[in-house]
């Protein structure tokens, strides 16, 4: 093999099979000179490929670990088989990997052959994962498109439907991707409407890069996590609760249901009065019970109504029992 680039690939091929090659055996494979693979290891190492080399009898050349990632060279069989699980990982939000799956399969998407590509996505169709939570699904496909654009600074258009149904078009510099609770959002600049904004990105269709770069602006917030975790914690407390319970403080902080959203302030030793908030007038009455002390509801009275509601339910229970 005298084309030197693409002997150079066909050793590095070789090498990352996790074995040790001997030197003449490489040399036979390829066709050329023990002295001429031991050019080629010294070209690869040159290029940040971390070969070993060992001597003696039994001696030869590996590929080992290194202190950065050096390109890898995949065969069709590997290029489809990480391509597949990438896309698996990408629509359906796996914690710790999800946006770094992003990434790496709107690289592999990028430079896969269109044979493998067609394998990939037969694959796909063919198969349905089992999936866990109640999270919504994302189309990877789409998810790479946002994840370039991010990447990029390139702007971005899509058709997107909102939490009541209404169908808009948004023209939109995206800054990031976040994964939270098995869905993906989206944050961006929405151009026509002058402020930063969420999108949930299962809601959204047909992006398209518009090739038009950007300047990115800074976000009113610490990050992109941060931003949407503020954004979702305004949109899910609709309800909030003001109650005083015949209880401890000390205890009622220990007893209630959920955490972290709630201010507990002693009234005296025997009471104290309580502030949560919550989406589900069910979550909150279900916590005031669970207290299993007395309270008095004073705020909201769409909570005192689902109390009497529920305390109907349960004497007609009682009742029909005796």
């Amino acid at each position: 093999m005298t084309d030197t680039p693409a002997r150079l690939l066909s050793l590095l091929s070789l090498l990352q099979t996790p074995r040790e090659w001997p030197g003449s055996e490489l040399a036979e494979r390829l066709g050329v000179s023990p002295r001429t693979i031991r050019r080629d290891i010294d070209r690869l190492r040159d290029l940040g490929y971390p070969v070993q080399a060992t001597m003696g009898a039994v001696g030869g050349y590996r590929l080992v670990a290194g202190t950065a990632m050096p390109p890898l060279l995949l065969d069709d069989e590997e290029a489809v088989a990480i391509a597949v699980g990438l896309r698996a990982a990408a629509g359906h939000a796996v914690v710790g990997i999800e946006e770094a799956s992003v990434r790496a399969l709107g690289k592999l998407l990028q430079v896969l052959p269109g044979r493998l590509r067609h394998r990939v996505d037969t694959l796909n169709t063919a198969t349905l994962p089992l999936l866990t939570g109640d999270g919504p699904t994302v189309e990877p496909e789409d998810l790479t498109v946002l994840a370039n654009a991010v990447t990029n600074r390139e702007r971005l258009r899509f058709a997107y439907r909102a939490g009541d149904g209404a169908e808009t078009r948004r023209h939109v510099e995206p800054e990031r991707l976040v994964s939270t609770g098995r869905r993906w959002y989206l944050v961006g600049f929405d151009l026509d409407r002058d402020d930063w904004r969420l999108f949930r990105v299962d809601r959204l269709s047909g992006p398209l890069a518009t090739g038009a770069r950007f300047t990115p602006r800074p976000l009113p917030a610490e990050n992109a996590a941060v931003f949407v975790a503020s954004k979702l914690r305004r949109r899910s407390h609709t309800h909030t609760m003001v109650a005083t319970v015949h209880r401890p403080a000390a205890e009622v902080g220990s007893r209630l249901p959920w955490t972290g959203d709630h201010e507990v302030e002693p009234i005296d030793e025997h009471s104290c009065r309580l502030v949560s908030r919550a989406e589900s007038l069910k979550w909150l009455a279900s916590g005031l019970l669970l207290l299993d002390c007395d309270f008095e509801v004073h705020e909201p009275p769409e909570l005192r109504d689902h109390l009497r509601l529920v305390a109907a339910r349960a004497n007609r229970g009682a009742g029909a029992a005796g």
